[in-house]
């Protein structure tokens, strides 16, 4: 029997203000039972989109990368995987925040942006506070994990992202892998609406929908979703 085609290794790329602890809960298990190898990035606050396509890079370079992403490292995946066709497995992005350069009306950038200027006249301590009485308990634990590991230079990180440039219409429509968009219905920050834009652009795209009650509950969701349904689109019996 043929070797069937299978990626080297998957990268997953956390979103803004998040880590490689989440990344590994959202991805990590549906990769394990695949038998693939697996890294979690931890971004660079000082540099994170460099940290990002610096591993992507890295990981190319031992052949074909699965690539996943959440939130802004969804916008990372793919924007890497249309400069670099010939080293992607596949992507797996999951809640897209935006669609396009000009990000006056983004949430997740206007939310990023107000998160560092509070950060900077505030501090670290009152503003996990403020987060975390308007936040999920699960969303809330995770980002007091994250932020502190990256204080001091959260603001810097948090100021990276907001200024981000998302993908525009064309680049998605150069992305040649197929792509796995993972959206949350409810979730006001990262809206269905921008997922079903990728859906219409990307010319081999699959749109799931969950729910953030889902989410929360067991962010192994998206590996089961995204890598699960990827698999059967490339990996086909002899």
């Amino acid at each position: 029997m043929p070797d069937l085609p299978r990626p080297a290794v998957a990268v997953a790329l956390p979103g803004t203000g998040s880590d490689a602890h989440f990344a590994r809960r959202a991805f990590g298990s549906a990769c394990a039972a695949l038998d693939l190898p697996f890294l979690a990035v931890d971004p660079d606050p000082r540099a994170v989109i460099e940290s990002y396509r610096a591993a992507l890079d890295a990981a190319a370079r031992s052949g074909p990368v699965l690539v996943t992403g959440i939130s802004l490292g969804a916008a990372v995946a793919v924007d890497w995987a249309a400069e670099h066709p010939d080293s992607v497995f596949g992507v797996v992005a999951a809640l897209p925040a935006w669609t396009g350069a000009d990000t006056t009306g983004c949430p997740a950038a206007l939310s990023a942006a107000a998160t560092a200027a509070q950060l900077r006249a505030d501090g670290l301590d009152a503003v996990i506070d403020r987060m975390r009485a308007s936040s999920p308990a699960w969303l809330a634990d995770a980002l007091t994990r994250s932020w502190t590991s990256q204080w001091p230079e959260l603001p810097s990180a948090l100021e990276e992202a907001a200024a981000y440039a998302w993908p525009e219409p064309g680049l998605l429509s150069r992305v040649s892998a197929p792509v796995e968009i993972i959206a949350a219905v409810d979730d006001p920050v990262h809206p269905l609406a921008v997922a079903e834009q990728w859906a219409a652009y990307l010319p081999h795209a699959t749109l799931h929908r969950i729910t953030l009650d889902e989410l929360g509950s067991d962010p192994s969701i998206l590996g089961t979703r995204g890598i699960n349904a990827l698999f059967p689109r490339r990996v086909t019996a002899p």
